[in-house]
């Protein structure tokens, strides 16, 4: 290890809890610092490339440090970077999420994901005069109260039992959540018999992390949430101009209420925004502050010029002709290279995810993963020893998750990754 990163990692463990800024960790023997990011490539502070695959936990759609972006950003931080009130870029960003995302009459901007369906929630709850919420157990909404529930911890059946994901959440927060396994529409029925009247809105990731919605299941959503007259809110976060240009609405064919919005929709940037029905996009006017009627969106860095410069530069890109065609070949070619490997080397392994998504998951090819509790037959130690011999070979991954492909990525990428998945295979088989 160069001496530039035993010091740096040396202050990061002294500094930060835990030696770092995310949610998990390497093994001491695999740690290192990210020094940049050109493309579909990382290089660490001992000079070593990766190809990457967590792309800043997948923002970085058309790859790290694009031309296009760099330009945008660079002219707009030259002309201020924030002004905490209306700007072009902002008001220019917004009419091309408009246009471009089926569901949006309008659109406000806050900075991140989880502000992002934090505030959606809230909108719900006004719009309906209701407080309960429907979540899918697995389904991730960021790091909030009423989001933290249901994600890694699960209850036991009957439904809808919430239980925390992590310390601190009040009682309150979880007496107002109600959990159901994904793709489950009989248990989603009798939960709604039960409490539709009290549900403000049903949340829930068009694919939710790496598993397909089945036929007909977002449809039955929106079908069941109408009848009520509960919000249905799609955290598009992760799919948002990622399966297509008009997200996982666009692709599945359904479309919400309310859709959510991460730093996909600005290659990484900070930025987030929540997109919907005008009736209830109007809980977000400031003519309403001051009463109950008003959800208080703000921030001090929602809507900023360089992260909409960034988001427009962003989208110009990914309007380009065949953007979404090469971006799902790219991601077939992964999954399905993994699942011949797999296949030749007589390796129980689905790999799964749709789109430029993908995610290896050791278990029996005949089993069909339909909800996050099937991943309790699957080897998630394996999994995530696989992910450490990936990265030990070059190929940048969350261990155990998904991977995400970017426009960046080539197919000698694909090739060369595939070759790190073989004999990383054959370690860990």
């Amino acid at each position: 290890m160069s001496d530039r990163t035993a010091s740096l990692l040396g202050a990061a463990a002294k500094y930060l809890p835990g030696g770092s800024t995310w949610m998990w960790n390497l093994p001491p023997e695999l740690a290192f610092v990210v020094d940049r990011g050109e493309g579909s490539h990382v290089w660490d502070t001992r000079g070593k490339r990766y190809i990457d695959y967590v792309l800043g936990s997948g923002p970085v759609l058309l790859g790290h440090a694009h031309p296009a972006i760099v330009a945008a950003v660079q002219a707009q931080a030259a002309r201020g970077s924030t002004f905490q009130w209306l700007s072009e870029p902002t008001i220019r960003l917004a009419e091309a999420v408009g246009q471009a995302v089926p569901c949006a009459d309008m659109v406000r901007f806050v900075s991140t994901g989880t502000e992002a369906t934090m505030f959606a929630i809230r909108m719900a709850r006004v719009f309906t005069q209701r407080e309960k919420v429907l979540k899918f157990e697995g389904g991730w909404h960021g790091l909030h109260d009423y989001a933290m529930v249901g994600n890694w911890r699960t209850g036991e059946a009957p439904y809808p039992a919430a239980v925390p994901d992590v310390g601190g959440i009040p009682k309150g927060a979880l007496d107002s959540v109600l959990i159901v396994p994904f793709n489950d529409l009989t248990a989603t029925r009798e939960v709604f018999e039960t409490h539709g009247q009290e549900i403000a809105a049903v949340i829930v990731e068009p694919l939710q992390r790496a598993i397909r919605p089945e036929p007909g299941f977002l449809e039955a959503l929106r079908d069941l949430t109408r009848r009520i007259g509960a919000v249905l809110i799609f955290d598009e976060v992760v799919t948002g101009f990622r399966l297509a240009y008009g997200g996982g609405q666009e692709y599945y064919r359904v479309t919400p209420d309310l859709a959510t919005y991460g730093k996909a929709l600005t290659c990484g940037y900070s930025l987030a925004a929540i997109a919907g029905r005008a009736d209830v996009m109007e809980t977000a006017n400031p003519a309403r502050k001051g009463g109950l009627e008003y959800a208080g969106l703000s921030g001090t860095l929602s809507g900023n010029p360089i992260a909409c410069t960034a988001g427009i530069a962003a989208l110009g890109e990914l309007r380009k002709p065949g953007v979404y065609g090469r971006l799902h070949a790219l991601g077939r070619a992964l999954r399905d290279g993994m699942s011949a490997i797999a296949r030749r080397r007589n390796v129980a392994l689905q790999a799964i995810g749709d789109g430029p998504i993908a995610q290896p998951v050791f278990i029996d090819p005949a089993r069909r993963i339909t909800a996050d509790r099937d991943f309790k037959h699957a080897d998630g130690k394996r999994a995530a020893r696989l992910g450490h011999e990936l990265i030990r070979r070059g190929v940048f991954v969350i261990p155990g998750a998904k991977m995400y492909v970017s426009l960046a990525h080539t197919d000698a990428d694909i090739d060369e990754t595939l070759a790190a998945f073989d004999a990383a295979l054959a370690v860990v088989d």
